[in-house]
C-alpha cells in the first residue's frame, strides 16, 4: 500500500514539474514575441494608421462633415467646392416632403463622414435655383469636386412614397457612389437580423410546444 501511495506521489510530482516547465516555456515564448521587431513594427504601423484616420476625421469635421447643416446662398460655392463629395438639399420650409427628406438626411450625415450633407432654402437662393434648373422640391443635388453630377427630384427613385426608409435612401446614395458602405453598421444589421430570426424561431417553437 505504501509503495502504491509513493508511486502516486511521484506521478503527481512529475505532472506538476511538467506543467511548471510548460508554463515557463509559454512565458519565454510570450516574452520573445513581445521583443519581436516584426511585431513591434506591425504595432507601430497600426498605431500610425489609427492616428492618421483620426486626424482625417477631425479635418473632415472642421470642413463641416458629420452633421446636416443649413447654408446660405452666399456660402454655397465655397461649401460645394471645398470638399470632394457634397449632398445638397434644396428645400421649402412649408413643404411636407422636404421635411421628410430633412429627417433622413439628418440621420445619414453623422454616419457617413466622408460626404458633406447640407441644405439650402430654395426661396433664399434664387440664383442657384435658376442656374441649376430646379423645378421641383425637394431636390437633392449630388456634387463631386464642385460639379453637379446627379440629382434626386422629389421621391422619384424612392418608390415615390412618403414612407420610404432611411435605409432606402442610403442604398440609393451608395448606388450613386455618394457615400461608402459602413461596415460596422452592416455587422450590426446582420446581428439584428440574426437575433430577430432567433426570436421568431423561438416563438414558433414555443407555439409548437404549446400545441
Amino acid at each position: 500500500m505504501k509503495a502504491l501511495v509513493h508511486a502516486k506521489l511521484l506521478e503527481l510530482m512529475a505532472q506538476e514539474k511538467a506543467q511548471a516547465s510548460a508554463t515557463a516555456n509559454e512565458e519565454v515564448d510570450l516574452d520573445e514575441l513581445m521583443d519581436d521587431p516584426e511585431l513591434e513594427r506591425l504595432h507601430a504601423d497600426r498605431i500610425a494608421a489609427l492616428k492618421k484616420e483620426a486626424e482625417k476625421r477631425q479635418e473632415l469635421k472642421r470642413q463641416g462633415h458629420g452633421e446636416y447643416r443649413e447654408i446660405t446662398e452666399g456660402d454655397f460655392l465655397a461649401e460645394v467646392t471645398g470638399t470632394e463629395k457634397v449632398i445638397c438639399h434644396f428645400y421649402h420650409r412649408e413643404f411636407y416632403r422636404c421635411k421628410i427628406m430633412d429627417k433622413h438626411l439628418k440621420s445619414l450625415a453623422p454616419r457617413h463622414l466622408e460626404t458633406k450633407f447640407v441644405k439650402l432654402d430654395a426661396e433664399n437662393a434664387p440664383f442657384f435655383v435658376a442656374k441649376l434648373a430646379i423645378k421641383t422640391l425637394p431636390c437633392v443635388i449630388f456634387f463631386r469636386n464642385g460639379i453637379a453630377i446627379d440629382r434626386l427630384v422629389g421621391f422619384q427613385d424612392l418608390v415615390g412614397k412618403d414612407d420610404f426608409t432611411t435605409k432606402a435612401l442610403e442604398i440609393l446614395l451608395l448606388r450613386k457612389e455618394m457615400i461608402k458602405e459602413n461596415k460596422l453598421e452592416e455587422e450590426e444589421d446582420d446581428d439584428y437580423h440574426e437575433n430577430r430570426q432567433r426570436t421568431v424561431r423561438s416563438s414558433v417553437n414555443a407555439d409548437s410546444d404549446s400545441d
